[in-house]
């Protein structure tokens, strides 16, 4: 699960991105921790360090009888013993977080304040639990908090063309790479294969939107597995069916500094305004028919 948004990210700089002409950023309540770091391209992110509910806090190194050992903390918490030697998850003095190495370790809130890293925002976060204040701040994207410009309509739907066409040349890089079979599972692979094998599937590079919407009339079929793959690589905690705020983080917090069209894409996406997106929803913002839309193709 970690490695799969890896390389999605890595590609966000070539596939995604060179069709954009212009640089910048949904849903208002979003998910947790990105953690990114410096490597072949700007952004790297690790799913885990988006979801609160599964972290777990613990020393290097602890000895076999400390309580904390196996207590599991969302971010923002740590493990300590009360009187009793009984575990207890409580608020993390931000003081503690290590300090930022560079500013690509600084995150942006809700609340547009710029936090040095996400470990700070978490433990600033955890010291407002049970307020209406704490329950509005989310972490919105990663980097330091910048004018954002507002998404035009005719941006908004240039939007899905490029994303699509992103997606399927992620998949295809993955298969590319996966020689030892810990990228796509088999059933994937062989959906994947097809379209890799396809003379008529159209190369990753920077291509014009009416070639991409072009391709997509054409070449239906093959965005078909792309968009459910997404769906089923972020519906993780728990695997409902429907995307949470949390469980969109790790793709839209990366992407909201370089398209600014990210936000009111995933808020057009809740169709029914509940603050969550089913596979039905999120098929439908890619353009994918309702007789396409298949809960087998997410796992």
């Amino acid at each position: 699960m970690r490695v799969w948004i890896v390389f999605l990210l890595c590609l966000a700089g070539q596939a995604f991105t060179a069709s954009i002409t212009e640089e910048e950023p949904i849903i208002d309540d979003v998910g947790e921790e990105a953690q990114p770091e410096v490597g072949v391209n700007p952004v790297q992110v690790e799913t885990g360090d988006f979801d609160e509910a599964i972290d777990v806090e613990e020393e290097e190194e602890v000895t076999a009888e400390s309580p904390c050992l196996n207590h599991h903390c969302k971010k923002g918490k740590v493990c300590e013993v009360d009187e009793e030697n009984t575990p207890m998850c409580v608020c993390q003095d931000p003081t503690t977080c290590p300090s930022a190495v560079g500013e690509f370790e600084h995150v942006c809130a809700t609340d547009n304040t710029t936090y040095d890293s996400s470990c700070h925002f978490f433990a600033h976060k955890c010291s407002l639990e049970g307020t209406k204040k704490g329950h509005k701040l989310h972490l919105d994207y990663i980097g330091p908090c910048k004018f954002i410009e507002a998404c035009m309509d005719a941006e908004l739907n240039e939007f899905p063309l490029r994303m699509r066409d992103w997606l399927k040349n992620v998949l295809v890089t993955l298969y590319e790479r996966d020689e030892e079979n810990n990228l796509l599972t088999e059933k994937q692979k062989l959906r994947v294969r097809k379209i890799y094998e396809n003379e008529k599937r159209l190369q990753a590079g920077e291509h014009s939107l009416d070639l991409l919407a072009h391709d997509f009339e054409k070449n239906y079929n093959m965005y078909i597995f792309p968009v459910h793959w997404q769906f089923g690589q972020l519906d993780q905690h728990p695997v409902d069916g429907f995307l949470s705020h949390t469980e969109l983080a790790p793709l839209r917090a990366p992407l909201i500094p370089m398209e600014h069209c990210t936000t009111r894409f995933f808020e057009q996406c809740d169709a029914d305004n509940d603050k969550y997106i089913a596979l039905e929803e999120w098929a439908n913002c890619f353009s994918i028919k309702e007789q396409d839309v298949d809960q087998d193709l997410v796992i």
